[in-house]
């Protein structure tokens, strides 16, 4: 930062609103993709573990490795492929939410109690209809724990993909260091904090009006 220069520039950042707010959107937008595409793919595999359970050790095992992958590593690894690109970005986005979201969804089915299952089963349930209205929704809980947390950790990983020019907020980052103008670097790691933080609250808030009755149990 240039001698003399203040932290934070306020008239820059009034002359820019539009340039921050589309920045903004773009980091919503890569990560709301991120986890949607994330939960599905997540949301089959999980079923398949569960249904046939010797699958889930091999499954989680792939993820795992997947979410080890340091995300600069891995972007190396895929730029040759598909280039500088969304889909670059997404791909290695999508790959960090899935063994979060498989686990907890696994986790949430699973801790469905037996004699509630049964009892479905009793009252002439399919396989499909039990999941739909018995088991899903008791699993709820779980799975958005499992969504709040791929979501915030999804956030700050769309930051770093500024490398390959995807960023979002991270592009705010990139060309503050670059610049050393502080006022574009803090603009974009405050923003992804209360993005993140945003998040969050919004998820607790979903589960909440999800699963009424476990609120009415608490109350109790």
């Amino acid at each position: 930062m240039p001698e003399g220069e203040p932290l934070i520039r306020w008239d820059w950042l009034l002359d820019h609103t539009d340039d921050i707010a589309a920045r903004l959107v773009e980091h919503v937008w890569l990560t709301v993709i991120a986890v949607v595409v994330g939960f599905a793919i997540s949301f089959v595999l999980a079923l398949i573990a569960v249904r046939r359970g010797w699958t889930y050790g091999p499954i989680t095992a792939v993820t795992g490795i997947l979410y080890t992958i340091p995300s600069l590593a891995l972007f190396a690894i895929l730029v040759p492929i598909t280039g500088l690109s969304v889909l670059t970005a997404e791909i290695a986005l999508v790959g960090y939410t899935l063994l979060i979201l498989i686990r907890n969804i696994v986790a949430g089915i699973q801790g469905v109690p037996a004699d509630v299952t049964e009892a479905a089963e009793g009252m002439g349930f399919s396989t499909t209809s039990r999941l739909i209205r018995v088991e899903l929704p008791l699993a709820l809980p779980v799975i958005v724990a499992g969504l709040r947390i791929a979501t915030v950790t999804t956030i700050g990983l769309v930051t770093v993909a500024a490398l390959i020019g995807q960023g979002g907020l991270g592009k705010l980052i990139e060309d503050g260091l670059s610049r050393r103008f502080s006022t574009l670097y803090i603009t974009g790691a405050v923003l992804s904090v209360v993005l993140a933080v945003l998040a969050d609250a919004g998820f607790v808030l979903l589960q909440r009006a999800l699963t009424p009755w476990a609120r009415a149990r608490t109350a109790r």
